[in-house]
């Protein structure tokens, strides 16, 4: 399932080339698992077949509307998917058309630091309203709503904390954005792994509503680089809207990524099933060796993706710890204070990776 170290350090991607050698990284949201054998079967034949041109969709759309009922609890309509190159793109494009210039928009930090970014370059403005241990905080978005707020853009699951937010939850705000007026854009990319115990529920599975779900194979497949994502209507009418999107945008997507995203959508479920049992290991296996290591450091395992939130405030390493274990450690994690200021004294560690890595890991933490 996992590479081992020797292949991984021949890897390309930013994961492994943004720090010298002696650096274990573990901090971008990138695997160290072996493709799954469906994609890479499906992307050698492109290349024998030289299919190297522009993307279509082609059979991107049906593929997807499977899987999602397979697997996610919802069935998208394929009339109302679009094809965007990566999840980020589809969010500041549909944010340029669903909403006016100056719009302020919601994020619930800590979260996905290019959510602070994106909303900027899509001319609106950033409004936060911080989870409440560790919830969505429905009266904090109502007053958001209420002081102009005309648009949310929810992570659900939740990165970095990996909690999978409840339908009831998920129903509330929906009933808040609809009586507002406001649009709910839902990050979904992780909801393919989410992990046993906890339930995914699409946005998109509670009706007709105005909202926009982005997914994608990437994060749950490990095909980031390959540029290829869905933006999914939560209505005829935000479809119809979603037609006004630039018609370049859907040829920023990449040949490569419609080709792997459709074979992992159609044949990658036993492979995603074997991931998931070794990530629901993982992160029991994480608070084993926590508590063996760093005691100090507070860790809710996550209910979805290889993504664990640490609070490592009782260490005494001031808002950015992951600074200190680069430094000291020579691991790379993510620095929690990028997520926003409830992110400071957390760090975000990569624990998609073999139960050896992830071990080195800690014990360089602890070091």
């Amino acid at each position: 399932m996992f590479d081992d170290l020797t292949i991984l350090r021949r890897r390309r991607s930013s994961k492994w080339v943004e720090h010298p050698p002696d650096v274990l990284p573990a901090f971008v949201a990138e695997m160290d698992v072996a493709l799954a054998p469906p994609v890479r079967a499906a992307l050698h034949e492109a290349i024998e077949l030289g299919d190297l041109g522009y993307a279509e969709p082609a059979g991107l759309f049906e593929a997807f509307a499977g899987f999602a009922q397979r697997r996610l609890g919802w069935a998208p309509r394929s009339d109302r998917l679009r094809l965007v190159p990566d999840v980020m793109a589809g969010i500041v494009e549909a944010l340029r058309v669903l909403t006016e210039p100056g719009d302020g928009v919601v994020i619930t930090p800590p979260v996905y630091p290019p959510f602070f970014d994106g909303i900027p370059e899509a001319g609106r403005r950033v409004v936060e309203v911080p989870l409440a241990d560790g919830e969505l905080d429905l009266d904090g978005l109502d007053r958001a709503f209420s002081d102009g707020a005309r648009a949310f853009l929810l992570c659900n699951p939740h990165n970095p904390t990996g909690r999978v937010p409840e339908r009831a939850r998920l129903e509330a705000v929906a009933e808040l954005a609809e009586r507002r007026g406001a649009l709910v854009l839902s990050d979904e990319i992780h909801a393919p792994l989410t992990l046993p115990g906890a339930r995914h529920t699409s946005f998109g599975a509670l009706g007709d509503r105005r909202c926009v779900v982005l997914s994608s194979a990437s994060k749950a497949f490990n095909l980031a680089g390959l540029k290829c994502a869905l933006a999914v209507a939560g209505s005829d009418d935000v479809a119809r809207q979603l037609d006004r999107l630039p018609p370049e945008l859907r040829f920023r997507a990449g040949i490569l990524g419609v080709t792997g995203s459709q074979a992992a959508f159609e044949h990658g479920d036993a492979w995603l099933d074997e991931l998931l049992a070794a990530l629901d290991l993982n992160r029991r296996r994480l608070a084993e060796l926590l508590r063996e290591h760093l005691p100090a450091v507070g860790y809710r395992p996550p209910e979805a993706s290889y993504l664990a939130w640490l609070d490592c405030r009782a260490l005494g390493r001031g808002d950015d710890p992951a600074a200190a274990f680069l430094e000291r450690g020579r691991v790379a994690l993510a620095a929690g204070h990028e997520f926003g200021a409830p992110g400071r004294g957390f760090a975000r560690l990569n624990i998609g990776t073999s139960e050896e890595l992830l071990a080195e890991a800690v014990v360089r933490m602890a070091a």
